[in-house]
């Protein structure tokens, strides 16, 4: 999974959250809608752009965070 934010002009309804993927949708006092979370694949995301567009809205940016990648080990082994 990737975690995303997404900047578009206008408000979106904080209740259209499943509708967007499940993302958590907040304000921004300049009138934006940031929406953010995790999506799992590149089809996942390219949907929630097409209703987003579908809805006509501006986006303004796109952000991903970087991955954690959780190395573990055996407590007491060799590898």
């Amino acid at each position: 999974m990737q975690k995303v934010e997404v900047r578009v002009r206008g408000q979106i309804n904080q209740d259209w959250s499943e509708w967007v993927g499940g993302l958590t949708v907040t304000h921004s006092p300049q009138g934006e809608s940031i929406l953010s979370g995790p999506v799992r694949d590149q089809a996942e995301l390219r949907g929630m752009f097409c209703r987003l567009a579908d809805l006509g809205l501006e986006l303004i940016s796109f952000n991903t965070r970087p991955r954690v990648v959780h190395k573990f080990s055996r407590i007491g082994g060799d590898g």
